[in-house]
């Protein structure tokens, strides 16, 4: 029976990708490592939490005596590593607080399971989940392909290339069996909202100003989450050793012509008249170190390992709103701060 350790399963992606393996691989002895920071959040997954299968695990990857503790005492086969602090604006804020877990973080998990199978790295493996931000910003032509060379402009985005860095150099040092995914921006339920879409979703609900940085051109690949989770379990279970793979959505979407397909949707959805929602639009000051365009080449995920994405945007957009809109009480507890009794009362 293989013991899988996934860490920040209580975030947006993770809590699909443990959803998926608690559901899919019944053999398996899940483990969701979270610090239930600001966006870990227990009830994305209270509707696995009693499977025999799952185990929740609160911890910090930063805490090294803590992460040894935990491989020593179960062993396990494989870790997805998810665990990472991801936006980009509070990067800017608090670059340190990024170094800590993306870098010193990851290293911890990667000292611990070196050492936990320096005599055996037989049907191990070490899935490091990472951001096609690393690679910086495309021009109006070209795409991302894994050879793509690293070019960060933000501390999120160079926290997450040093981690890879890492991950890439401990396969090299030590053969430690590794393999890597760079993924697009990820949309979909259960997503803080901080995140333009979610956040954008919750402002139109409340009548609350979309917040445009700059001209609103910048372009993005977006990737159904679901999809990704799929594309993750496939990467764990079939990718080649010490390979890199990217993870898009086929899609590229400017943030002002989302936006506004967003506002269509929305309006329709709510009963409001058409346009209503696009007067909440207001540009604002861009940020630093705004990347242009980002792209992915997932071709090669497609043609060695069968994967593709299951939904266009607009279906995927369409199915996301629902969920909201359907998951009201979710969404007000995320905002108002109350989730985090839900810890509490789970294991107080």
């Amino acid at each position: 029976m293989k013991k899988i350790l996934i860490t920040g399963g209580a975030g947006f992606i993770g809590s699909h990708v443990v959803r998926r393996f608690v559901n899919r691989y019944p053999d398996y002895q899940i483990f969701n490592l979270d610090a239930l920071t600001y966006a870990g959040n227990l009830e994305n997954i209270k509707d696995i939490e009693d499977h025999p299968n799952y185990h929740f695990v609160k911890g910090d990857i930063v805490d090294e005596a803590f992460i040894n503790e935990l491989f020593l005492n179960y062993n396990f086969d494989g870790i997805l590593h998810l665990a990472a602090e991801s936006h980009v604006d509070r990067s800017i804020e608090d670059p340190l607080a990024f170094v800590k877990t993306n870098v010193i973080g990851t290293m911890n998990l990667l000292n611990a399971a070196k050492n936990q199978w320096k005599d055996d790295f037989t049907n191990k493996r070490f899935y490091h989940i990472s951001t096609d931000e690393v690679y910086g910003s495309l021009g109006a032509e070209g795409l991302f392909t894994e050879t793509t060379p690293y070019d960060p402009n933000s501390p999120y985005s160079a926290s997450k290339a040093s981690s890879d860095h890492f991950v890439r150099a401990y396969g090299e040092t030590y053969g430690l069996p590794y393999v890597l995914t760079n993924c697009s921006n990820n949309y979909g339920s259960y997503h803080f909202p901080e995140k333009l879409i979610p956040l954008f979703i919750n402002n139109i609900i409340n009548n609350k100003p979309l917040p445009v940085y700059g001209d609103g051109n910048y372009t993005r690949d977006w990737l159904f989450v679901e999809d990704h989770a799929a594309a993750i379990d496939l990467v764990f279970h079939e990718g080649k050793n010490h390979e890199t793979y990217n993870i898009g959505g086929f899609n590229e979407w400017k943030n002002i012509d989302l936006v506004k397909l967003l506002c269509q949707i929305m309006d329709e959805k709510l009963g409001r008249t058409s346009g209503t929602s696009q007067e909440l639009i207001t540009y604002v000051k861009d940020r630093p170190g705004h990347d242009l365009r980002y792209a992915i080449d997932a071709s090669k995920i497609n043609k060695e390992l069968g994967w593709k994405p299951s939904v266009t945007f607009e279906e995927g957009l369409e199915k996301t709103i629902n969920w909201y809109l359907e998951n009201e009480e979710w969404l007000q507890n995320v905002t108002s701060g109350s989730y985090k009794d839900y810890y509490q009362k789970q294991y107080s």
